[in-house]
């Protein structure tokens, strides 16, 4: 970040500083404890009352570090069906199984299967596969009930009428297996939390919510709506593509202020940051009880706003605009699970349900399709998509 020139700042981090800039009615009052004491907020009409940080497990496949968090004070701790093939699940299933179950609240998340592009439901997308896949968490999990069960990755509105699905899940909360239900979503974030804030399905909403999102106004006017309708607001991708803002990782993002930013909004209930090393525990558990947003925080998250980044908000701007048809926002989340997240094998996986081979660009002359965030998309394409030939156990 200390080769930003100042003319190229204020040329590019200036029009983007709106984004970020906090204005005093929407920080939140509880910034630090007097006390020392973890800071709770309510997660919405759930009554759960969870610290403002809490585990993103998905890259953690270390059960030492999640005891470590749960001992300092963590206690929500978030997994999906397929994260590590399973084997993610299974970690949190072994580590809790001797705790006491009223200690800590588990979400897991199921994605159905079928699902097209533009985030509708097809043939294959039925409450059968849906909870199949839940029995076989709850499986791993070693557990009676899950606190939370996300329906996974919801792009599109009309999705979250779909009634196989939606019955299957409110289901599963009357049966005791899901106290609350809830969904993710990575883009198009904005119309599914506004339309699903004039429904009284859902009880929680997992969201992407970062300093780098080109759509903030939008976003914050939707979580807002939410929050007021009683649904808890949990942000995920708080990093803004995993804590560094180009592959080579020489420019760190000052990761705290990402987080403390995200957490002067009071209606982001916690956060799940995802942690892998020891010294990113010790560094979130500060935040436990002090998110306070410094100047140089401030500071330093202009100075990252003015700089590419690694992470694709998914504003969908460039959809359409491939004359090959790719779908450059699920091309540009597997580049940043590969750079950003160091986690090849997730991007891997991406890139063989979207099926588009080793180099889909390569027979093409000339890249027809810009990014509003100045992403090189046919240069990131080819770069990542080397994953689909290298075998997974080399990815694990």
């Amino acid at each position: 970040m200390k080769n930003i020139d100042r003319r190229g700042f204020l040329k590019t981090g200036l029009a983007g500083a709106a984004g970020i800039a906090l204005t005093p009615a929407a920080i939140s009052a509880d910034l630090k404890s007097p006390e020392g004491e973890i800071i709770y907020r309510t997660l919405g009409k759930t009554g759960l009352k969870v610290p403002v940080i809490s585990f993103g497990v998905m890259r953690s496949d270390n059960p030492s570090l999640c005891k470590a968090a749960y001992d300092k004070g963590i206690r929500l701790f978030d997994t999906a069906n397929g994260y590590q093939n399973g084997n993610n699940e299974t970690m949190l299933g072994n580590i809790f199984k001797d705790i006491p179950r009223d200690s800590f609240y588990l979400a897991t998340k199921v994605k159905s299967a079928g699902m097209t592009r533009e985030g509708l439901p097809t043939a294959e997308t039925t409450a059968d596969d849906f909870l199949a896949k839940f029995s076989e968490s709850m499986s791993r999990l070693k557990m009676d009930y899950v606190d939370i069960l996300y329906v996974h990755d919801i792009s599109n509105p009309e999705y979250l009428k779909y009634k196989p699905i939606l019955n299957a899940v409110n289901k599963l909360k009357k049966d005791g297996k899901a106290r609350f239900i809830g969904f993710s979503t990575h883009r198009n974030e904005p119309a599914v939390i506004e339309a699903a804030s004039e429904s009284k399905d859902w009880d929680v909403i997992l969201t992407s919510y970062n300093f780098q999102q080109t759509y903030r106004k939008e976003l914050d006017a939707a979580v807002k709506k939410a929050a007021a309708a009683g649904i808890g607001i949990v942000a995920m991708k708080t990093l803004a593509g995993g804590g560094f803002l180009d592959k080579e990782k020489t420019k760190p993002i000052n990761t705290s202020a990402a987080i403390r930013w995200v957490l002067s909004n009071p209606d982001i209930h916690t956060t799940i940051p995802g942690m892998t090393q020891f010294d990113q525990l010790e560094s979130n558990v500060r935040l436990l009880t002090d998110i306070t947003l410094t100047e140089q925080d401030k500071n330093d998250l202009l100075l990252a706003g003015a700089e590419t980044g690694l992470y694709c908000s998914g504003c969908s701007k460039c959809v359409g605009r491939c004359p090959k048809g790719l779908f450059i926002p699920d091309l540009m989340r597997a580049y940043m699970y590969a750079y950003g997240y160091s986690n090849p094998l997730e991007a891997q996986t991406l890139l063989a349900g979207l099926g588009y081979g080793k180099d889909p660009c390569s027979d093409c002359t000339e890249c027809l399709v810009e990014c509003v965030k100045g992403f090189h998309i046919r240069e990131k394409i080819a770069d990542v998509s080397r994953l689909t030939e290298v075998p997974s156990e080399f990815l694990a």
